[in-house]
């Protein structure tokens, strides 16, 4: 077999040049060895980083107190109605407002109203500074009021869902107790709010309700007053009774005037003048008439002149005052109606706080998380640190 040469070995080797310098060659680099900024970096980092890390490690696993959580959770109902008496305007719904109770809720717990009104029931100061042994994380003896709204804020957590309407509050408190009565109190105190709401809304509705049958019922008052007042100016009870029954008396005496007429001119045709017949029948002809006009006299009555014209325009009057007091009736009845309908839904609670989840006793500490603040502690502490020394050594690449 044929034995390979290297093509390294085939190539013809180059002449050397006659009178070429010879390249200097680099002394061989000395081993590296420690110098004084390597340690000043150890030392930075033990001194910034490794022992401030130490002792919060330190103070979380030796000196911060244990922290208790409650749980509770709630949302707002409510029960809205539609008045089906809408004569006067309705009622409507009880309430309206831009703002929902939820989002009413939302704020009231981050208010200083409600760190007010719960520190006067528990003693939020005493509760919050339970933990001699920890100064980071209690609330210390002199706080003001700013600060204990700041100590609520990081002991009571919220969260909100406004697509659902749902509220969750979280309480910590240095002892489990502690925590359930907080969130107790909370409910409580928040259950009070919408109450509160719920009874503003609820007076509104029954006043407005008031106010429309107090003037309703002034307007039948009024009415039935001046329908009085008429029949004690004209001393009629009723004029068309009258109009009526003085109207069937003169078309009776009329139908009898004409009979006797037509009875006179038949007799006037077949018998002398002298006949007795003709006598007595102008003596009833007279009498009837004599009848008829004192039946219009009577119809005059009460310095109304004879006459069926102004009778006719006498019940016009009546009839018109008769109509607006059944019209102050029906607004009176209507009224009366929708304020006992009011009444009646203001008696029953329209809105009420129902708590999903009820405030929940802790048997085990979830806070502080030791371990994950601890090693954020340390990380930081690093990335300052290195963020530091980076811009450090970039500054001095510049000199």
């Amino acid at each position: 077999m044929t034995q390979m040469t290297p093509i390294a070995a085939q190539a013809p080797a180059r002449p050397k040049v006659q009178g070429a310098p010879a390249r200097p060659q680099k002394p061989p680099a000395r081993a590296a060895r420690a110098k004084a900024r390597h340690l000043l970096l150890g030392l930075s980092f033990l001194a910034f980083v490794l022992l401030p890390a130490c002792l919060a490690g330190y103070y979380m696993f030796a000196r911060a107190a244990d922290q208790y959580t409650s749980t509770v959770g709630f949302s707002v109902r409510s029960e809205e109605f539609s008045s089906p008496l809408d004569v006067l305007g309705g009622l409507g719904k009880l309430s309206s407002g831009s703002s929902t109770d939820t989002d009413i809720l939302h704020r009231y717990l981050h208010s200083q109203e409600i760190v007010e009104t719960v520190d006067r029931k528990l003693d939020l100061r005493a509760m919050f500074s339970n933990a001699p042994d920890d100064p980071v994380f209690r609330l210390t003896d002199a706080a003001s009021i700013e600060d204990l709204v700041t100590m609520w804020k990081r002991m009571v957590l919220l969260t909100y869902d406004p697509g659902t309407g749902l509220i969750e509050v979280e309480v910590r408190a240095f002892d489990p107790d502690h925590a359930h009565s907080l969130a107790q109190e909370i409910l409580a105190v928040c259950s009070e709010l919408i109450n509160d709401i719920s009874q503003v809304a609820r007076v509104d509705a029954t006043a407005y309700a008031r106010d429309d049958l107090m003037r309703t019922e002034e307007n039948l008052k009024a009415a039935r007053l001046a329908v009085g007042q008429f029949r004690d100016d004209q001393q009629i009870v009723d004029p068309t009774m009258k109009l009526q029954a003085r109207s069937g008396i003169l078309s009776a005496l009329e139908s009898q005037l004409a009979a006797a007429l037509i009875e006179g001119d038949l007799l006037s045709g077949v018998t002398r003048t002298a006949d007795p017949r003709l006598e007595q029948n102008r003596r009833r002809v007279a009498a009837i008439e004599a009848r008829i006009a004192a039946e219009q006299q009577k119809i005059g009555s009460g310095g109304i002149t004879t006459s069926e014209e102004q009778l006719t325009r006498l019940v016009g009057t009546y009839e018109t005052l008769v109509v607006e007091r059944e019209f102050a009736e029906q607004s009176y009845l209507a009224a009366r109606a929708a304020y006992d309908q009011a009444v009646a839904e203001a008696r029953r609670q329209s809105r009420y706080l129902a708590a999903h989840i009820p405030p929940t006793h802790a048997q085990t500490s979830t806070h502080p998380q030791r371990v994950l603040l601890t090693l954020g502690c340390f990380a930081l502490l690093s990335l300052g640190w290195a963020l530091f020394w980076l811009m450090a050594y970039a500054v001095m690449d510049r000199k």
